[in-house]
C-alpha cells in the first residue's frame, strides 16, 4: 500500500488523513502484537490492546477501503493513458467515474470518522452530581438524576460503584459520585455535564407555587495511565477526615475518608465511601488526575480553538443545559433547542433520544 500516493488523492483536509494514517497503521501494529502469544500471557495488556483495537475497527476499515479503492483509480487513469484501444478507454473512464464517486463518500465518512471523534469516548468516567440552587428541593432532585443515570447505566450493562455521597436533610443528595464502567461510557455521557435545573411544586409546598431548583453534573473521563497527566507530589495537600453517614452500624468511626487538594490549580477530590484509608486514597488520586486531565485537555482546546472550530465545530459546555418541567411534562435541552414531552420516560433513564440529537448537533 503506497500511502503517499494515496495522501495525494486524498481532497479532505490534510490533518484528517494524517490522523487515519496514524490510526490505520496502530491497528495493524495491535494486530501483529496479538497474533504473539506472549502477549496473551499478559492478560492485562491482551485486554488493553483488544479494547483498542475495537476502537480502531471502524477508521481502519473504512481507511484499508479508501486505499485500495484509490490503488484501483490510479491503475485504471494508467489505463486511460496507455491504452489505444477506444472500446477499453472508455471502459476504463465510466468505471473511473463510479470510483470517484464511491471515493468521495469514502471519505466524507472518513473525515467524519476524525473530526467527530472525541478521544475520550472509550473511557470509563467519574460520575458528579451536586444539588445547586433550591436547598432540599435541589438535593431531592439530584436524587432523581442519580437515579435517571443508575437506570441508563443499568440499561448499557455496564457496572457502576459509589465513590462518595452526602445524603441531603430530607432525601436525595447533596453530592453523589459514582465511577461507570462498560463500553464507550464517556462518548455516551459527556454532553451530560453541565446545570439541570427542575421546574415543579416540592411536596412541602402548601400553595401550590412551581418552585425552581437546580444540580449541576460533571461527565470526568478516567485516566487510564497515570503517565497521561504529570503530578508532582509535593504539589499535593492530603486530609483525611471522618465519612460522613446517615449513623447505625455502619457509621464510619475512623478518620478513613480522604480529601486531596491539588494546591497549584485547587483542584480538589475526596473519596469516603470504604472503610480502608488507602482505598479511599486511591479513588481519590484517581478522581484527581481525571479532574486534571479534563483541565488541560480544556486548555489545549481553547489555544486551538479557531484550528478545532474548522475541523469539528464548537461544542463547550453551557451553564444551564437543561430544563425538567413537571406540571408540563417536558424536557428542553436548551443547547440545541430540543424539547420533548416525555419527562417520565427520561427519568426512568430513557435519554437515548437527547443523547442522540446531542451527538448530531454538537
Amino acid at each position: 500500500m503506497d500511502l503517499e500516493n494515496i495522501e495525494k488523492e486524498f481532497s479532505g483536509h490534510s490533518k484528517v488523513f494524517i490522523a487515519l494514517k496514524e490510526i490505520f497503521l496502530r491497528h495493524q501494529e495491535i494486530n501483529t502484537l496479538l497474533e504473539d502469544p506472549k502477549t496473551y500471557e499478559d492478560h492485562k495488556l491482551s485486554e488493553k490492546l483488544n479494547k483498542e483495537r475495537a476502537e480502531l475497527d471502524r477508521p481502519a476499515k473504512h481507511f484499508k477501503e479508501y486505499a485500495e479503492l484509490v490503488e484501483t483509480i490510479i491503475n485504471t487513469k494508467n489505463i486511460i493513458d496507455n491504452e489505444s484501444d477506444e472500446d477499453i478507454k472508455q471502459l476504463a473512464k465510466d468505471e473511473i467515474l463510479k470510483d470517484q464517486e464511491l471515493k468521495q463518500k469514502l471519505e466524507i465518512i472518513l473525515t467524519d470518522l476524525i473530526t467527530k471523534t472525541d478521544p475520550n469516548d472509550s473511557r470509563d468516567i467519574f460520575l458528579e452530581i451536586r444539588a445547586g440552587t433550591g436547598g432540599d428541593e435541589a438535593a431531592i432532585f439530584a436524587g432523581d438524576l442519580y437515579r435517571m443515570y443508575t437506570k441508563f447505566t443499568e440499561k448499557n450493562s455496564w457496572s457502576s460503584e459509589i465513590i462518595s455521597l452526602t445524603e441531603g436533610d430530607h432525601g436525595g443528595y447533596k453530592e453523589i459520585i459514582i465511577k461507570i464502567t462498560g463500553s464507550n461510557v464517556y462518548g455516551e455521557m459527556k454532553f451530560e455535564s453541565g446545570t439541570h435545573r427542575v421546574q415543579r411544586v416540592p411536596e412541602t409546598e402548601t400553595q401550590g407555587r412551581v418552585h425552581t431548583s437546580a444540580a449541576t453534573i460533571a461527565v470526568l473521563p478516567v485516566v487510564q495511565t497515570i503517565d497521561e497527566v504529570q503530578i508532582n507530589n509535593n504539589d499535593l495537600r492530603i486530609d483525611t477526615y471522618r465519612a460522613s453517614g446517615a449513623g447505625g452500624q455502619h457509621v464510619n468511626k475512623t478518620d478513613s475518608a480522604v480529601r486531596i487538594t491539588h494546591l497549584p490549580t485547587g483542584t480538589v477530590a475526596e473519596c469516603q465511601d470504604g472503610r480502608s484509608q488507602h482505598k479511599n486514597k486511591s479513588q481519590a488520586l484517581e478522581i484527581l488526575y481525571s479532574k486534571l486531565l479534563v483541565q488541560e485537555q480544556d486548555q489545549q482546546k481553547r489555544e486551538t480553538a479557531e484550528e478545532r472550530k474548522s475541523l469539528v465545530g464548537s461544542g463547550d459546555r453551557s451553564e444551564r443545559i437543561r430544563t425538567y418541567n413537571f406540571p408540563q411534562g417536558r424536557v428542553t435541552d436548551h443547547r440545541i433547542n430540543l424539547t420533548l414531552y416525555k419527562l417520565e420516560q427520561i427519568l426512568e433513564g430513557n435519554i437515548e433520544p437527547v443523547v442522540d440529537e446531542l451527538k448530531k448537533s454538537l
